[in-house]
């Protein structure tokens, strides 16, 4: 009987051994597959930098110097146009259908300073670098990729680096760089705004010829954006905007100290009548 107790408390022992070493020898493939997991979100989104990295290689257009150069036309060129009322032919590299990142930039969706929300499908970002990234990586599909439509080609001529906080280094002026720049910047307006088109077009092709070429010398007389912009007279709008409220409560606060001293004197002037009234002899 102990001899049977005995093999019965060696077959339990081992048992037991064997279940913990089932169990040490399972956690280590348990870890790995929750490394895995883990691991597999991050995985995810390097291949998807990697991917974009790759179309970014593919494209050879810049999204910010694009975007730079949008702005440029936006706020430098379009309300001169609008003032014109005229209407810019596709042809011209300028319009906004030339543009391999319009569509992209379009449903950019702006909350507020720290979200950026995908318009296609409503993924939400901190920063519009990371929207910019997403873009990238998944919808790639959505660029208008036909030749001759990227915007940050048209950079030297229309002075991107003026609207990009750009500082130029102390060198001396390219000669041969600013001649080439200037010979775009005069194609782009002889293709957008040909002087045969009539008065409308010969007043913007003028116009541009000041706003974006005559600022290509070496000179350093002449600047670009001579013309004013969108800036300037949304600046002056808001600065008398400014002015009109602050000047509005101390043209009231003055009227009511006027009355107020109106009314005092008038009060004054009774009590002395009254008092003359009383002290005259019956």
């Amino acid at each position: 009987m102990k001899k049977v107790t005995t093999i019965a408390s060696i077959f339990l022992i081992a048992l037991l051994c064997l279940h913990e070493l089932v169990h040490v020898s399972s956690s280590p493939f348990l870890y790995a597959s929750q490394v895995y997991e883990e691991s597999s979100g991050e995985r995810k989104l390097k291949q998807d930098r990697e991917q974009g990295q790759e179309h970014a290689q593919e494209l050879h257009c810049s999204r910010e110097r694009s975007r730079a150069a949008r702005k440029v036309i936006e706020e430098y060129l379009i309300p001169f146009v609008e003032r014109e009322n005229y209407q810019l032919s596709t042809k011209c590299r300028l319009h906004p259908e030339n543009d391999i990142f319009s569509d992209q930039e379009e449903h950019k969706i702006f909350i507020d300073r720290h979200e950026w929300r995908c318009g296609y499908c409503k993924k939400s970002f901190r920063e519009e670098k990371f929207l910019d990234h997403h873009f990238d990586n998944r919808h790639y599909n959505l660029l208008n990729l036909t030749h001759g439509k990227c915007l940050a080609d048209l950079c030297g001529a229309m002075h991107c680096d003026a609207v990009m906080n750009f500082r130029s280094s102390r060198s001396k002026c390219n000669l041969a760089a600013a001649s080439k720049n200037r010979h775009l910047c005069e194609s782009l307006a002889d293709n957008c705004f040909p002087i045969s088109e009539g008065p409308s077009a010969a007043r913007l092709h003028e116009l541009f010829l000041h706003q974006f070429c005559d600022a290509h010398t070496c000179s350093g007389k002449l600047k670009p954006f001579s013309r004013g912009g969108k800036d300037q007279s949304s600046f002056f709008r808001l600065a008398a905007g400014a002015l009109i409220l602050v000047l509005l409560p101390v043209f009231y606060l003055f009227l009511y100290l006027i009355q107020s001293d109106v009314k005092s004197r008038t009060q004054e002037l009774r009590r002395i009548s009254k008092a003359g009234w009383k002290t005259k002899p019956s």
